[in-house]
């Protein structure tokens, strides 16, 4: 099963960006900003379909 390198960049990416958003959210809770706190919280799920997709074209494109 061999990767392209361009998948586990994009993947890599979106796990930055999954532990960033998560570190914001908990900062923005420590200092009761909450609606920040629900904006990076969303923002931190929205990027699982966005993983999910890049992780199914990858496959497909074996």
């Amino acid at each position: 099963m061999k990767r392209s390198y361009r998948g586990v960049i994009l993947l890599s990416i979106v796990l930055l960006f999954n532990i960033i958003f998560t570190q914001y959210t908990v900062n923005h809770y420590y200092f009761e900003n909450y609606k920040l706190v629900i904006l990076f919280a969303a923002l931190n799920v929205l990027m699982f379909p966005i993983a999910l997709f890049i992780y199914k074209k990858e496959v497909k494109n074996k």
